[in-house]
């Protein structure tokens, strides 16, 4: 059972997926989306589904600091619900409050690498983290 998690911007969505007991989550890549366009890459997530056979998605929400929900909160929830549409996969949300935030603070502090390096990859760390915040979660849980 593999647990794939999402970073949805309007331009890029960053791609990650946990190890087959759902300890870790490993990036995959970035894909490149127009949300202006109604380009959301779902061709391409679909190959991802299918290559690493998950079982359900975790796609980060956005939540004002005030814990709201504002226009890039709703945009994730309109994405997930067309996964849930389109794969039917369960889809659950992780607040990823400063997720992006402390994904450049770890590139810049641990991997030092430069502004055009990060920003390449700072969506797929952003996965990463948000995955694995569900990960850590969803094991204290149980």
């Amino acid at each position: 059972m593999r647990v794939m998690g999402l970073d949805v911007g309007s331009k890029t969505v960053g791609v990650a997926v946990s190890d087959l007991l759902g300890w870790t989550a490993q990036g995959i890549e970035i894909i490149r989306i127009d949300e202006e366009k109604q380009e959301f890459g779902f061709d391409r997530l679909g190959e991802l589904i299918k290559e690493y056979e998950v079982t359900k998605m975790v796609v980060g929400l956005p939540k004002n600091m005030n814990n709201s929900i504002g226009p890039r909160a709703e945009a994730s929830m309109a994405y997930g619900k067309q996964i849930e549409e389109r794969f039917h996969l369960p889809v659950v949300f992780q607040d990823e409050r400063l997720t992006t935030v402390q994904a450049e603070r770890m590139l810049v502090e641990q991997a030092n690498t430069s502004r055009a390096k990060r920003k390449k990859v700072i969506d797929k760390v952003a996965a990463v983290m948000i995955l694995q915040n569900y990960l850590d979660g969803a094991g204290k849980n149980a």
